[in-house]
């Protein structure tokens, strides 16, 4: 890619779409065409048609999306099996009617079967059934790709597809109730901390930043602390009723192993995939499996995650698991050869990454 070819980011705001501007923008790319949702609704296909035929980007990076956890997916599958498909079909076809040079589509590991030997590798594709709780917007994500592939194969498009594992960072939502592992661990540590501390301040600012229902800046200390226990975070006093120690309580056995890719390595990925010469990618991959694996290949422990992430925060209180909650899958890692053997290789380990996070958090939680 040259700096001054125009290179639309569908998702500008999200966590990866984000990390991919930054990227370009610290590399000199200036031409960037990146529109909010008022801006441009990508499930209109008029809309996104004008959009095209009046920008005429020469690159598009697609990481717009309809997304949230296990809850949302499971009270809205309807929304989230639609308007994913509708964005990616709009965004798809007009990239090929306004002949872009090039087009990144970012998918998701739910593609993958429910049941599939660890570490998931690319043809594991459409091998078995998904995991029922997400279905909807894991089969939106596969017509995603398949839409990338049959294009390729029909009109000669340059369309390609990543795949990144769980992936945290700035920009990541730090919402108690539906953030993903690293922040939510990451938000009640801090508040231990800040209960450890006896800093009533900071939870008051933090809470202003990242407000909990029924709790503000106004909100009492017993009521504080009554929420945050329903959340995990709880004093845990003496006989005598004075505090001894604060507890953070997180679900399942801490057992459960994940594969976790800082955002920024994750941008480099897609800006890295996304400049391979077409007869690179092309002799990489295939005509009906050409989506390709973004991760580390480093599994940890929910439990050796929780506490590099409490050594960051300099935590000194317990980390206690219910197992009577559920862990989850057990596992759910990535292989993601074939692109460290097309010379690509992340940059950032767990704890140095966790702590950029922390610091994104900490000036986001106290401006």
């Amino acid at each position: 890619m040259n700096l001054n070819d125009k290179i639309y980011i569908a998702g500008h705001k999200g966590l990866v779409g984000s990390a991919i501007v930054r990227q370009l923008e610290s590399r000199g790319f200036t031409n960037l065409l990146m529109r909010t949702h008022k801006e441009l609704d990508l499930t209109s296909q008029e809309k996104v048609q004008s959009f095209f035929q009046q920008e005429k980007p020469d690159y598009v990076i697609l990481a717009a999306a309809k997304v949230g956890g296990i809850h949302a997916n499971n009270t809205y599958p309807a929304d989230f099996i639609y308007q994913n498909m509708m964005i990616e079909a709009n965004v798809i076809n007009s990239a090929y009617e306004s002949k872009v040079k090039r087009l990144l589509f970012l998918g998701s590991t739910c593609i993958y079967p429910k049941a599939v030997e660890q570490p998931m590798r690319e043809d594991a594709l459409l091998t078995d059934v998904l995991e029922s709780t997400n279905e909807p917007y894991a089969l939106a994500k596969i017509a995603g790709i398949k839409l990338c592939e049959s294009y390729n194969r029909q009109y000669n498009t340059d369309f390609r597809s990543v795949i990144p594992t769980n992936l945290y960072g700035e920009g990541d939502s730090f919402g108690l109730e539906n953030s993903h592992v690293i922040p939510a661990i990451m938000r009640k540590v801090h508040l231990a901390k800040c209960i450890e501390k006896n800093d009533w301040k900071a939870i008051k600012k933090n809470f202003d930043k990242y407000p909990i229902k029924g709790i503000n800046k106004n909100s009492t200390k017993e009521e504080i602390l009554k929420s945050l226990k329903k959340h995990g975070v709880q004093y845990v006093t003496s006989g005598t009723d004075s505090l001894s120690g604060v507890q953070v309580g997180l679900w399942g056995t801490g057992n459960a192993m994940r594969e976790f890719l800082y955002v920024g390595d994750m941008a480099l990925a897609s800006i890295f995939v996304l400049e391979l010469d077409k007869d690179t990618y092309k002799n990489n991959t295939k005509p009906m499996l050409s989506h390709i694996n973004v991760g580390t290949g480093v599994e940890l422990t929910i439990l050796q995650i929780a506490e590099i992430i409490k050594h960051v925060i300099g935590f000194k209180g317990e980390l206690i698991f219910d197992t009577t909650r559920p862990d989850g899958t057990m596992r759910k890692g990535i292989n993601s050869a074939k692109l460290v053997g097309l010379g690509w290789q992340h940059q950032i380990e767990l704890e140095q990454g966790i702590q950029k996070t922390y610091n994104y958090f900490l000036d986001k939680a106290e401006v």
